[in-house]
């Protein structure tokens, strides 16, 4: 895995969440298999199969926060170059096709969630606009097809 870049606030926030997965998170997965292990017959028991892949992605986001953490670079806020689009950026941009705005942060892979508007660094869209400024146009290839963004503003 590259570098990681994050703010302080996130890396606290990361390492939070590792320190939940392994305590409370473990438990109830275990707790889980317990539960489903009482049911009978684990050659057809699709309640167990479910808790064995439960408790398989939890042990794989630790271990992927784990690793993140070993390759991780604070950024400060005064670093942040907001000239053009970069890595912790916040981005107004406009799909000229919908005509609707949007507002995105870009962020490592680990902190992405497109939900929240946190756009990873590594997808599609967040390679389009890296590196443009403030009132660019730019035509991003996505799975779905090319859309057209204008960088409206860039900001912290």
């Amino acid at each position: 895995m590259s570098t990681v870049f994050l703010t302080k606030e996130s890396f606290e926030k990361i390492k939070s969440e590792i320190q939940f997965l392994k305590t409370e998170g473990r438990a109830e997965a275990g707790a889980a298999l317990a539960e489903a292990r009482e049911k009978g017959d684990l050659s057809e028991n699709a309640e167990y199969d479910a808790a064995k892949e439960e408790q398989a992605k939890l042990e794989k986001r630790i271990a992927m926060l784990e690793h993140a953490l070993t390759n991780v670079k604070i950024l400060e806020e005064s670093e942040i170059d907001i000239t053009k689009v970069g890595i912790l950026t916040t981005i107004k941009v406009k799909n000229l096709k919908a005509n609707k705005e949007f507002n995105y942060k870009i962020v490592s892979e680990i902190e992405a969630d497109f939900k929240e508007g946190k756009l990873s660094v590594s997808s599609p869209i967040g390679k389009g606009l890296l590196g443009h400024k403030k009132g660019e146009k730019v035509t991003i290839t996505t799975p779905a097809g090319p859309i057209d963004y204008e960088i409206l503003d860039i900001t912290k």
